[in-house]
Parts: C-alpha cells; structure tokens; sequence
C-alpha cells in the first residue's frame, strides 16, 4: 500500500486506457502533446463533423434570413459643350439684345448635385415610386407609414465624390458617384435611374424658369426706360413749341418777316426766343413740329429702342433638352450582394462550429484530469497495472 501511495505522488501525466489517449500535459514545462490531442480528436470525429455539419446548415439558413441588399451605382462628370449647344444657341439671340446670361456646365452640374441631395425632392419622388408603395402593401397603409417608409428609404440615395479632398491634384477630372440600396438589384437600379431623371427634368425646368425670368425682367426695364424717353422727349417738343410760339409773336411784333440774313439786316437775336428765321420761317417750323405726332420719328436713338424691345418680346422661349451631367458610367445592375457573401457566411459557421466543438472536447478533458489530479486517485488503468 506505501508503494502504491508512493506511485500515486509520482504520476505526471493522465493515462488512458488502450483506447483512450492522455492530453500529456507536462506539468515540468508546460508542453502541450499534439500527438495527444489529435488522438482525442479521432475518438470524436462522428461527433465533430456532424456539429461542423450542424452549424454549416444553420450559417445556410442565417445567409437567407439576413435582409439583402443590392447598390445600383452611376458616376457622372459636369456636362461637355456639345450637350449644352441647344441651350446656347437659345441664348444667342438674348445675348445680341443685352441679355446677358451664360450657361456655366459647372454651375448647372453644382445644380444638379445640390438637388439630388434635397429631401424634398426625394420625398416628392420616392412618395409616388412604385417601388415605395409595393412596400405598402398597395392601399393598406397610412400618411405615417408613407411618410416612414419615404424617410427609411431616401436616406439609402447618395452621392460622393471621388475626387481626394486632401489630394485633389491626383483627380484629372471632377466625377461624383450616385448611389441608391435596395432588397432587389432591378428595384435599385430603376430607383437609381428614375431618380436622376426626376432631378434632371427639375433642373431644366430651373434653367427655363431663370431664363424666362430674365427674359421678362430685361424687357419689363427696356419698356420702362423707352417710356422715360419718350416723356423726356414729349416734354421737350412740347417745351420748343411754346418757343416757337414765343419767337413768332416776337417776330410779328418786330416786323421781321424774312430771315434776317437774307437782306443784310444785322439784329442780335434773341437767346431764348430766337427770330432769325424771320416770320415765314418760324410759323413754317412751328407747322412742322405741330405735325410730329410720334417724338420717335426723328429720334434714332429712341428708333433703335424700339426695335431692340420690339425683337425681346418676339423671342419665345422653347422647352429644352439638355442634360446638366455626363455619365461617366449609367446607373448599374447589380451582379453582386453587399456584405458578406453566402458561402463565406457558411464556411465561417463552419469554422466556428469546428473550433467551439474541438475547444469544449479540451476543455472538457482537461477538467477531467485536474480533478483526477486533485483528488490524488490515479487513473483506473494505473491501479491496473499496479
């Protein structure tokens, strides 16, 4: 019996029976027997395939579960010259009349990024999108609902630029990326599309408005400015016929009925109401300017005037079409899924479940052996073989 308690005290390691194997934990350095372990792991390779197994069906399941979501994307760049011909060529004839307006590719392109970003216009949108109400379950949903689904789902539009904020002379160009994230890859690429189109019509409807504006205002200052003129210019005819009448009276009265130049009479004339014209001669003008009904007639600057306001109104402006942007790349099918792919999401499930099980068969054999260990009783094959 002092020879086996002594055995006992002596024992370092666990031993198996013949089919079982020891973890050979040396309790003098701390080395792990791999060759042990792998013979553990023999003993339960039914038991880990088949939790392995096990958790790659339930990675399956979790990778349907999981919502999916496709990112329909489209990059454009400010609008080239040539898409912009049919609105400068509208512009033309205002420009030649003093209207001047010029159509900037990178102001309207700012335009349009600025309206893509708007929530209003994303709520108006996305409000009467097929794709929001086949959400709502047609007609079974409230003002609420509507207005909780619109919010959800425009915060899924985006855009961003491509261009290095902190190195922006590596960019050769300025391009932005349009994006918008959906369950389905056609659902998001038509929204995509659908959208750009919606802002696109908005913003030349914009351009029109500010050019008919313009328009407007430019002719409605000429009118006012050619009325001024032609009361400056009524009040001055009206004001040299009052003279004439004056001068007239006064040449009656002086018995001056020719010029005075004609038969060598020296009279200084009068600065204000002049009688050289003798007179013949100033009732002869005064007939004259009493037959000028239009002040315009003998005035080319006011003539030109005129003309000038009478070309403005003839000018109608046409709906244009023309686009602020340039694709770079239209909006996209998606062929690929965000996130983690399925079959990385099962072997991951996989692993996870090897190692959880391979992990609970070491854990669990090793507090075997530690309460063997301190209970100080050695392995019932070592009291076999003593």
């Amino acid at each position: 019996m002092a020879e086996q308690k002594v055995l006992r005290h002596q024992v370092k390691t666990d031993v198996f029976d013949g089919n079982n194997v020891s973890l050979a934990l040396s309790r003098s350095n701390n080395e792990i027997d791999l060759i042990a372990l792998l013979s553990l792991l023999g003993q339960v390779k039914k038991q880990l395939i088949m939790f392995t197994f096990l958790c790659a069906l339930i990675g399956v399941a979790v990778s349907f579960l999981l919502p999916q979501k496709w990112t329909s994307e489209a990059v454009v760049t400010p609008a080239e010259s040539f898409q912009l011909e049919a609105l400068k060529s509208q512009l033309i004839s205002m420009n030649v009349l003093g209207v001047v307006y010029h159509a900037d590719s990178h102001t309207l392109f700012q335009s349009f990024l600025k309206r893509f970003d708007s929530q209003s216009l994303k709520a108006s949108y996305l409000s009467h999108s097929p794709f929001i109400l086949s959400q709502l379950n047609g007609a079974k949903y409230t003002a609420n609902d509507l207005h909780r689904s619109v919010v959800q789902v425009s915060d899924k539009l985006t855009s961003e630029s491509n261009v290095d904020v902190k190195h922006p002379e590596k960019s050769p160009y300025e391009s932005w990326t349009l994006k918008f994230t959906a369950p389905d890859a056609q659902d998001a690429q038509q929204v995509l599309d659908g959208y750009i189109e919606y802002v696109t019509r908005e913003v030349v409807a914009e351009e029109m408005k500010i050019i008919q504006s313009n328009l407007a205002l430019s002719i409605s200052n000429k009118q006012r400015k050619l009325s001024l003129e032609r009361a400056r210019l009524e009040n001055a005819r009206n004001v040299a016929i009052q003279r004439l009448n004056y001068s007239l009276a006064i040449a009656n009265a002086a018995g001056i009925k020719d010029p005075v130049y004609s038969n060598g009479q020296a009279v200084k004339d009068d600065p204000d109401f002049s009688i050289a014209l003798g007179a013949r001669g100033l009732a002869e003008k005064l007939s004259i300017e009493k037959s000028i009904h239009d002040v315009a007639e003998l005035n080319a600057d006011l003539l030109n005037q005129q003309h000038v306001l009478s070309q403005l109104k003839a000018i109608e402006i046409k709906d244009i079409d023309f686009s602020p942007f340039r694709y770079q790349m239209p909006p996209s099918l998606p062929i690929k899924r965000d996130g983690i792919s399925r079959i990385f999401l099962v072997v991951l499930a996989a692993l996870f479940g090897a190692c959880a099980f391979c992990i609970w068969v070491f854990g669990k054999e090793a507090m075997q052996n530690q309460a063997r260990l301190i209970g100080g009783r050695p392995h019932p094959a070592e009291e076999s073989s003593l």
